[in-house]
């Protein structure tokens, strides 16, 4: 695979996992409108955390939930669009799995990504979440993997899951 295959893979990648992680926000907000619940601060719980782990401190103040909340919006959309990149950097692979079983794969993984450092900083425990809990977690990330693959498929040319042109070398 050349340098400038690779770079149009990375960039697909990156596109596709923004589309999806736009999907999941998106979804994400319209579920908090629809049952009236608020926000989960667990994004910017997170941030505060890590960035204590690395001696960054946001403050006390109002400026610094503020910080909080911003960091914690930025580090979903970089898993987000990380993810994306991983995927397109495994595309040669996830091209043989059909769109929608990849795309909940990846809606799988990024529930982990995201809920993993929440789990393993203690500020969450996804044993107590209960079934609504679960479905207001994965129905968004799922969105976010459907999204991304089927994204990516379009941005690197790929149509049903084989590239564009009957099995060609995809894009170059």
């Amino acid at each position: 695979m050349s340098g400038s295959s690779v770079r149009r893979l990375v960039a697909a990648g990156a596109l596709a996992g923004a589309a999806g992680t736009t999907a999941l926000y998106t979804v994400t907000y319209l579920d908090q409108i629809a049952r009236g619940r608020p926000s989960s601060g667990l994004p910017a719980q997170t941030a505060r955390k890590l960035a204590g782990t690395v001696g960054v401190d946001f403050g006390e103040d109002e400026r610094a939930r503020s910080r909080e909340e911003g960091a914690g919006a930025l580090l979903g959309i970089l898993v987000g669009v990380g993810l994306g990149v991983a995927y397109g950097l495994l595309g040669g692979i996830v091209q043989r799995v059909p769109a929608p079983v990849a795309g909940v794969g990846l809606g799988l993984v990024a529930t982990v990504a995201a809920d993993a450092p929440m789990t393993l900083l203690g500020l969450t425990d996804p044993r107590t979440w209960g079934v609504g809990g679960w479905l207001s977690d994965l129905v968004p990330h799922v969105t976010y993997g459907l999204v991304t693959v089927y994204a990516f498929q379009m941005m690197a040319g790929e149509r049903g899951g084989r590239r564009a042109g009957g099995g060609g070398r995809g894009p170059s």
